[in-house]
């Protein structure tokens, strides 16, 4: 009687620890998915801040292109307010000299010009004299209308150029304002990062305390529980505390589906989606990604020859190369691959031969 009240016990023990597994595997892969989740944004918002900051270098190199050929419109318009200059000058001198012959003309009267002609000494000389009154006169008037005509041409060229002038401008105006928007969305990204960092940081420290407590319930269910459930020497620790009924046992076993092979190499512990998976002891991982049948699959070589398989993991948390301590959560258990459910296959190999993982746990 006491024997099976004891059994009930460990029984409920068993349950209710296995419930608790359950509940901190959710929560922790709850917090590894926003993880997850989190640090895909950071990354998105780094490359828009990346894209940003090459616009603001494109927007700086246009500036500078700009300054050059306002400095050239500049030197440009300097020079033709000179030239302008220069041909108000020539007009206004042409002007008054024109001033001075006409004045001179009209103080002597028309008596001089005709005494002019009057000496001519022949009609020759006569026709001569007559001719230079009037090309003096037409000269004036030529020369006023060229020196006019300089100064229009100049003034409209000054006028062209100082449009093309505010319209450089006015592209300098428009790349400054584009540069402080870029400056300001670049500020704004940088503050974005700098609270996803923050928030990352509590984020890992969360998963990271989540991940020990769990290491230590296992360990603390692993020398309890867990042994009085599967038998073995102890050399490893349990893969997947909390959930040790075996739905399939190492050795010969009725094929469970198409493709399946009736030699079982392993053990499989039904469990969970999200259940943790545990390193049964410490080495090194050779392998850790899909694997056709095996679906996600981890390889442990702990060396003296002895290697551990864990297969249709959900998702994996070790890379290959990596060093694990006995314990460390490794994967959450899955359904990849070919299997008929949520469950962890746990296989140890000896000298490159599959063994009974019972005798190791």
């Amino acid at each position: 009687m006491r024997g099976k009240r004891i059994i009930s016990i460990l029984c409920v023990l068993t349950l209710c620890l296995g419930m608790t597994f359950q509940v901190e595997a959710t929560g922790l892969q709850e917090k590894r998915e926003q993880l997850s989740d989190l640090e895909k944004e950071k990354a998105a918002a780094e490359q828009e801040k990346e894209n940003l900051s090459q616009e603001l270098e494109e927007i700086v190199a246009d500036m500078a292109e700009i300054k050059e050929k306002i400095e050239a419109k500049e030197a440009e318009l300097e020079k033709k307010e000179e030239e302008l200059i220069q041909a108000q000058i020539d007009e206004n001198d042409q002007y008054e000299s024109m001033k001075k012959r006409i004045k001179y003309m009209y103080e002597n009267g028309s008596g001089q010009l005709i005494e002019v002609l009057f000496e001519a000494k022949d009609i020759t000389d006569f026709l001569n004299k007559a001719e230079y009154i009037s090309t003096i006169s037409d000269y004036d008037r030529d020369m006023l209308k060229e020196f006019q005509d300089i100064v229009a041409e100049v003034e409209a060229q000054e006028q062209q150029l100082q449009k093309e002038y505010d319209e450089i401008e006015a592209m300098q105006n428009e790349l400054i304002d584009k540069q402080k928007t870029v400056e300001t969305l670049i500020s704004e990204k940088d503050s974005e990062i700098d609270e996803m960092s923050e928030e990352l940081q509590e984020l890992k420290e969360a998963v990271a305390t989540a991940e020990r407590k769990q290491r230590e319930r296992a360990s603390s269910y692993s020398n309890s529980a867990g042994a009085s459930v599967v038998s073995g020497n102890g050399m490893f620790t349990h893969p997947c505390p909390g959930y040790t009924r075996i739905s399939s046992y190492f050795g010969w076993r009725e094929q469970p589906l198409p493709g399946a092979s009736t030699n079982h190499k392993g053990m499989d512990f039904a469990a969970p989606t999200g259940t943790p998976i545990y390193a049964a002891a410490a080495g090194t991982v050779t392998s850790a990604g899909y694997s056709g049948n095996a679906g996600n699959l981890i390889i442990i070589n702990h060396g003296n020859g002895l290697q551990t398989y864990y297969m249709h993991c959900h998702k994996i948390y070790v890379r290959a190369g990596q060093k694990v301590s006995k314990g460390q959560n490794i994967a959450i258990v899955g359904t990849t691959g070919n299997s008929t459910g949520p469950h962890l296959h746990f296989q140890v190999m000896s000298g490159g031969t599959p063994v009974n993982p019972q005798n190791y746990l």
